[in-house]
């Protein structure tokens, strides 16, 4: 038949409810005519639109006087909303917003769909269905009934609230009826928020025997919420609680948990974290953490972190182009065994300035920093409850030339100033200062080749000069105790990682930078370096490599290529070939597999506080079994006692409506406060009647 193209500006008149009432109708049909009865009727490949009202069938019949629509179907009808319904006859008002709909399925932003005997259609917000199956499950005329489902006398959906309400309710798996409820409310799935339930789970561990939790979500207002999850065992019970609130400027994020238990029964147990970030006029930032748990078992038992060190912080910063500023207070907590807080330093204050200046008059880059640090201990006896603070200072000058032969100078002088005041501590005199001029020079020669397949090679040889002034203050170490010996320090005048520690003396550098980059294939990254000195540093321990006046050896690298393959390596080597410390991280992605490791080994020092060698292998990998299912594993082993630390399995199904997670863990390591514990996890979500979480949707294919 020829497709006609008639625009009807029929004025339908649309309720107060509706957004415009002059908006025009238009239809799209085979053929048009009108019968003797004023009736407008279009047949064939039918099209009606008005506003975001889309309606597609096989017939329309319009009566002029009443403004009623007959359809006959198969009917689509697509609010514009991510509301969809399919029927196969309608009897509609005039504004399509009240009417009846026969035979019908109600689909909800490609999400939820609801399957009914009749739907009707309520001043344009509501839709009352009856005798109703609802699933986000795909259907298939296959007669296969789908993986779970609703089925209800009566469901109304309030397209304004955006809730679907439920009339004697009850949840089938596959046609096994699981439970009944008289009254049931879900958000629709185009809700971003919405007060009730969350997905429940259920964790077992061989501490706290067997509990679910069930999470209830409360929204208090735009900006607003808190989720509180009961959680319930033979052994436990725990209310957990996260807030949330976002303002013109900033956020912030408080969890916790209270908890009466039977591993201490006459104790009140818990945590809370929170953190807060908020943008400050003239460019300033403030933020703040806090970390507390009321025992050092309570994580491990409870498995809401893996901290053994709690943090808490309040910062205001500024950074810009030129300048830095930041003051910050700190509180310290361990849990550590062995440990005490009453002799580690638990409150800090940290201060710290920078400026940067480029004079035209002599080219190059003046910088100056300032640096104050203050740290208390509680405890008041002498010696282990010392405190320390102190004031640091720098002014450099930076200079690079660059010759025309490729030869790269990197100039700079200087002095620091240094301030320190020790109370309660006899074996130290409270006040010290010195004043200690410092300069170096670098030469670099970059060589860059171009091979003939498009990869590319650069060799950088570089060498460095470096002389620091004066002798070390007789202060203790309080801060630099754990040096690192990397990359990132070798071109370094002081390798420390505080200012309350600098090297001294007459220093050199050398080291080989060479890589090589294959748009087609493989990328590779190889550094040697070392460092000589003219005194030897006590400061330094045997393992840190630096001991001595001469460096162990430093070897790094980098191999990755497109194929998902990626190592890195970093280890110390002395003159006798023996490896202080060695590290390898590795990741490899192909096909439907993922797998990452990491090995670390480091010799015993006394001085750091390793009383013996560590060897640790730590392995982790998923698989994707196939598009529903997928399956994880990690374990960390201890090398050196031939022991495993940590172990666990995981399991996981997904499909467009559900969400199912298994997983096992298994933590062997035992200590005077925690011992070993098995955790099994259990979680299942039904998807569809919640907001989409960013995250790929599975879609399954009829007949697949």
């Amino acid at each position: 038949m020829r497709r006609l193209l008639l625009t009807l500006l029929v004025a339908l008149g649309l309720p107060a409810a509706a957004q415009d009432s002059e908006r025009p109708a238009v239809l799209v049909a085979d053929d048009l005519f009108i019968t003797r009865d004023r009736e407008l009727v279009a047949q064939g490949n039918v099209e009606a639109f008005q506003g975001t009202t889309r309606i597609r069938a096989s017939a329309i019949r319009y009566n002029d006087e009443t403004g009623a629509l007959v359809i006959e179907g198969p009917i689509v009808l697509n609010d514009g909303d991510g509301t969809v319904i399919l029927a196969d006859a309608a009897e509609l008002d005039q504004g399509l917003q009240n009417g009846l709909l026969r035979g019908a399925r109600l689909v909800l932003n490609q999400q939820v769909q609801m399957a009914a005997v009749q739907i009707d259609r309520v001043e344009g917000r509501y839709s009352q269905l009856y005798k109703t199956a609802v699933t986000s499950c795909k259907t298939c005329n296959d007669g296969e009934l789908p993986l779970w489902q609703i089925r209800a006398r009566r469901v109304v959906h309030d397209t304004e609230a955006q809730q679907l309400y439920f009339d004697d309710a009850t949840f089938h798996i596959r046609s096994v009826p699981v439970f009944y409820l008289p009254r049931l409310r879900l958000p629709d799935p185009t809700l971003d928020r919405a007060d009730g339930f969350l997905a429940p789970s259920i964790r077992t561990t061989s501490l706290l025997g067997t509990g679910l939790k069930l999470p209830y979500f409360i929204t208090l207002g735009e900006s607003r919420d808190l989720t509180l999850t009961p959680y319930l065992s033979s052994s436990t019970r725990t209310l957990e609680f996260r807030y949330r609130q976002a303002f013109t400027n900033g956020d912030i994020e408080f969890d916790g948990a209270y908890t009466r238990d039977d591993q201490l029964p006459d104790e009140t147990r818990g945590y809370l974290f929170g953190e807060g970030s908020f943008e400050l006029e003239r460019g300033y930032k403030l933020s703040f953490t806090i970390e507390a748990v009321s025992d050092s078992s309570y994580f491990t038992e409870y498995g809401y972190s893996d901290e053994d060190r709690l943090r808490s912080d309040l910062t205001l910063s500024r950074a810009r182009r030129d300048s830095f500023v930041r003051t910050s207070l700190y509180n310290f907590e361990t849990l550590r065994p062995g440990e005490l807080n009453s002799t580690l330093p638990t409150v800090v204050i940290d201060g710290e300035f920078e400026r940067r200046f480029f004079p035209k008059a002599w080219g190059g880059e003046l910088r100056f920093g300032l640096e104050a640090h203050s740290h208390w201990r509680s405890s008041d006896v002498d010696v282990i409850g010392r405190d320390v603070s102190r004031i640091n200072g720098s002014l450099k000058y930076l200079r690079r030339f660059t010759h025309r032969s490729g030869l790269v100078t990197d100039a700079q002088v200087g002095t620091t100033f240094n301030f320190f005041d020790i109370t309660q501590d006899d074996t130290f005199a409270q006040n010290h200062s010195d004043i200690a001029p410092f300069a170096a020079v670098g030469l670099s020669y970059p060589l860059a080749r171009r091979e003939a397949g498009g990869a590319s090679q650069v060799l950088t040889p570089v060498v460095q000069l470096g002389w620091t002034d004066g002798s070390r203050l007789d202060i203790p170490n309080e801060e630099s105790t754990r040096v690192e010996f990397d990359q990132g320090n070798i071109l370094s005048l002081s390798r420390f990682p505080r200012p309350d520690r600098r090297e001294r003396g007459t220093t050199a550098a050398v080291a080989v930078n060479w890589s090589r980059f294959d748009p087609n294939g493989w990328d590779t990254y190889v550094a040697v370096g070392q460092v000589f000195r003219s005194i030897s540093d006590p400061a330094f321990t045997d393992t840190s490599g630096l001991s001595g006046v001469r460096s162990d050896v430093l070897l790094a690298g980098q191999i990755k290529n497109n194929a998902g393959l990626s190592l890195t390596a970093r280890t110390l080597v002395d003159s006798d070939f023996d490896i202080s410390k060695a590290e390898l991280r590795g990741g490899w992605s192909f096909g439907k597999t993922t797998v990452e490791g990491t090995y670390v080994w480091l010799e015993a020092d006394s001085v750091e506080d390793r009383t013996e060698a560590i060897s640790e292998v730590s392995l982790d990998g998923s698989y994707d079994i196939n598009k529903q299912w997928s399956a994880s594993a990690d374990v960390r082993y201890d090398v050196q006692n031939s022991t495993a630390a940590t172990a666990g399995l995981g399991l996981t199904y997904n499909n467009e409506c559900v969400s199912v997670d298994l997983s096992v863990r298994r933590r062997y390591t035992s200590s005077t406060s925690v011992e070993p514990s098995t955790d099994i996890g259990f979680n299942i979500g039904l998807r569809g009647f919640s907001a989409s979480n960013g995250t790929e949707r599975y879609e399954r294919s009829c007949g697949k």
